[in-house]
């Protein structure tokens, strides 16, 4: 499908310069002479590379769409991990390094979704969040204030998060998997 350059917004995923390109940040500039243009911050999806480029409103490119699927994290084996085609439970096997240092929060049987182009995976949705269990938590220091203060915590996969004093070790909590951080202690 072909936008315009002015159309492209963060989140996009384009055909640049032969590769797919994901925009990070836009930007639309007006100046004062000549035409307007968006400038793009984009991340090349294969191989991670950053690259800028400008846009005109005039430009056409072309707007990727890609396939999504639901599968389901069956387990991990050294480097790999294995999901299974909530559909045809086919079996997909992907590096450790390709869902990067969210991997961590996978857990036996929790739902993903993959994105792919032409059957080339190059994306991987968790769910936002997670419960997981402290395992490792810093004891209070007397006369901390409650306010601003959090500790660190060690969950169960072995993930360092910031948590208010007030947590402790045996506690589950949720945690943002995008960011990785505390977002509440989970209902018993």
């Amino acid at each position: 499908m072909k936008i315009n350059g002015n159309e492209i917004k963060p989140g996009n995923v384009i055909e640049h310069k032969n590769s797919l390109w994901v925009a990070v940040k836009t930007n639309a500039v007006k100046p004062g002479k000549g035409g307007a243009f968006n400038q793009v911050e984009m991340k090349n999806l294969f191989d991670g590379s950053k690259h800028n480029e400008r846009f005109r409103a005039t430009e056409n490119v072309e707007k990727v769409r890609l396939e999504q699927k639901d599968y389901t994290f069956l387990y991990g084996e050294g480097d790999m991990l294995v999901f299974m085609d909530s559909e045809t439970y086919e079996q997909l096997e992907l590096q450790k390094e390709f869902v990067g240092e969210r991997a961590a929060f996978l857990q036996d049987g929790m739902k993903v979704t993959v994105e792919s182009h032409e059957e080339r995976p190059i994306g991987i949705k968790l769910p936002d969040y997670v419960t997981l269990e402290i395992i490792e938590a810093d004891p209070v220091v007397k006369g901390q204030t409650v306010s601003s203060s959090y500790k660190p915590a060690v969950m169960e996969n072995g993930v360092k998060v910031m948590v208010p004093p007030f947590i402790d070790a045996g506690e589950k909590i949720i945690v943002d998997t995008n960011e990785i951080i505390y977002i509440r202690r989970a209902e018993s």
